[in-house]
């Protein structure tokens, strides 16, 4: 089962079991009768509520209900918490859903995108506008006006020292597979790992018709200089260089 952050879908050690099942101290399934279909703990280190607790940075108290949308895609179940009732509190709390949160692109930039700029401006007045300027050099020289001669893809990871600033730590490149395993710390939310794709230009993506392994999720995101992939398929996040620096100032 994949539990759906704020930054996308995440593997976890849940299970999903049905009304007449559970699974046994061996993990193994089994009859059951608790009679509704439900979210078993397994080996995870905490509940399922916790943990929706702690990828949204929810208050303490008791869960009287949460609410969730369950996707099955490629014999996953993926989990999105929708709202939640707390014992001790009237009204429920809406959890956000955002379309393509790790993405920021000539076309979208995702409101977690937005409101990390601002909160990193805030703290750290003039870093964003430091950070968008660096990025600025490195997408004009792999633009197709300039260019440079033999300029290779990796380059495009000199932009790693500006987007750590702004909450993308970039891992190392290790060139099969994935080309990093990169973590994203945006606003309060916990860090989050997810494999990044390096190109020159997005349509030179092609892992979309497969996963980097048989237990790996469909999830991913692609570093660009350019985005020109016009059918990127669905939990594939796109960050272009290009639209930072063009649109990154504006969100100030």
């Amino acid at each position: 089962m994949a539990l759906v952050t704020p930054y996308g879908a995440t593997k976890s050690d849940y299970s999903a079991v049905s009304a007449h099942h559970k699974l046994d101290a061996e993990f193994r399934p089994v009859n059951g009768n608790v009679g509704h279909d439900r979210i078993q703990q397994g080996v995870a280190g905490e509940s399922i509520g916790e943990s929706i607790r702690r990828w949204y940075n929810l208050p303490g108290g008791d869960f009287e209900r949460i609410d969730v949308d369950i996707d099955v895609r490629d014999d996953v179940f993926y989990l999105t918490p929708l709202n939640v009732k707390f014992s001790k509190r009237a009204r429920k709390i809406e959890i956000e859903r955002i379309h393509k949160p790790l993405s920021f692109t000539m076309d979208y930039a995702s409101p977690l995108w937005i409101e990390q700029v601002k909160s990193v401006e805030k703290r750290k007045n003039g870093i964003v506008a430091w950070s968008i300027e660096e990025i600025c050099r490195i997408a004009r020289d792999h633009s197709s006006a300039n260019k440079v001669p033999h300029i290779q893809e990796p380059d495009i990871l000199r932009a790693s020292g500006p987007l750590r600033h702004l909450g993308v730590k970039i891992g190392a490149y290790v060139g099969r597979g994935y080309d990093c395993l990169t973590e994203f710390k945006f606003l309060e939310y916990p860090p989050y790992i997810v494999p990044l794709e390096i190109k020159r230009d997005s349509s030179g993506f092609k892992y979309q018709q497969q996963k980097y392994g048989r237990d790996e999720l469909s999830r991913a995101v692609v570093l660009c200089a350019t985005h020109g992939h016009k059918q990127m398929p669905p939990h594939i996040d796109v960050i272009e260089l290009e639209a930072i620096c063009q649109r990154g100032a504006r969100l100030l």
